[in-house]
């Protein structure tokens, strides 16, 4: 098939094709589309070869839905060292989320030894030309789909995430973010699916990803009274490279139970 994307551009902005569709409603966008949409604007608008994309905030305060979509970018601090912006996503004429982009001037680093993380990534299975992502756990290994982890284990995601818009591939930042929004399926995943839907991403990067597949594994899940945080971490072959953390609201009345969902290509992303 054709390379998939979650947009098309049209008349001054993007229209979501039916790839960008989410589990949480079938006129909804998923995460992953508007995370990308997002970097790759603010990539595109704000990045520099002397900087880094050291932090992406995505405040989904809105459902996005099946509409022409636009963006406005706003700099926020053009320093000698730090560069900060700001990106609004606009429906029908009202922002539905907004991202917030850090970048930092490359430099050196300082001198002496820092504690490390020993965090390693499972396994990945070799990827092939599926367009489907991998989910894997603890307690099942890897499959091509969340059915088979509905447990109480630790979850996983392996993916090269399909293109934001059509006929233009992902810089390595994109991917990044895009794989990072997988933050909320590995860490609220449980014995009956999702029940916690996310209301932001942040995702913070050392350095960019050197392959096509990312990899990104739960660290932690922490909830009480409706209210979960997550977090994760991104891996490729050269080993860990950034961080993923969400904050979610319980969402019971549209839970997502992957056991009773047949998978295909146009199940891409899984929230």
């Amino acid at each position: 098939m054709a390379h998939a994307a979650h947009f098309t551009v049209d008349d001054g902005g993007f229209n979501p094709t039916r790839f960008a569709r989410s589990h949480w409603g079938q006129d909804h966008l998923n995460g992953p589309a508007i995370v990308g949409l997002v970097a790759r604007q603010l990539q595109i608008s704000c990045g520099s070869a002397d900087f880094h994309p050291a932090r992406l905030t995505v405040d989904l305060f809105r459902a996005a839905r099946k509409l022409h979509t636009t963006l406005v970018v706003r700099v926020i601090r053009d320093g000698r060292r730090v560069h900060s912006a700001e990106c609004d996503v606009v429906q029908e004429g009202r922002a539905v989320a907004r991202a917030s982009l850090v970048q930092y001037r490359r430099s050196a680093p300082p001198p002496g030894r820092l504690w490390r993380s020993d965090t390693v990534f499972a396994e990945p299975p070799a990827p092939d030309d599926s367009v489907l992502p991998f989910v894997g756990s603890d307690a099942v290994g890897w499959t091509r789909s969340p059915a088979e982890h509905q447990n109480d284990s630790r979850k996983r995601f392996f993916n090269d995430g399909i293109r934001v818009v059509a006929d233009e591939p992902n810089s390595p930042f994109v991917r990044a973010a895009m794989v990072a929004e997988a933050t909320s399926l590995v860490t609220n995943l449980g014995t009956a699916g999702v029940g916690y839907i996310n209301g932001d991403l942040t995702v913070a990067l050392s350095r960019l990803p050197v392959d096509e597949w990312v990899g990104i594994q739960a660290d932690s899940h922490h909830a009480a009274d409706g209210i979960a945080v997550g977090t994760a971490t991104l891996f490729d072959r050269l080993g860990a490279f950034g961080s993923g953390m969400t904050t979610a609201i319980a969402n019971p009345a549209a839970q997502i139970d992957f056991s009773t969902r047949a998978f295909g290509v146009d199940d891409l992303n899984y929230e």
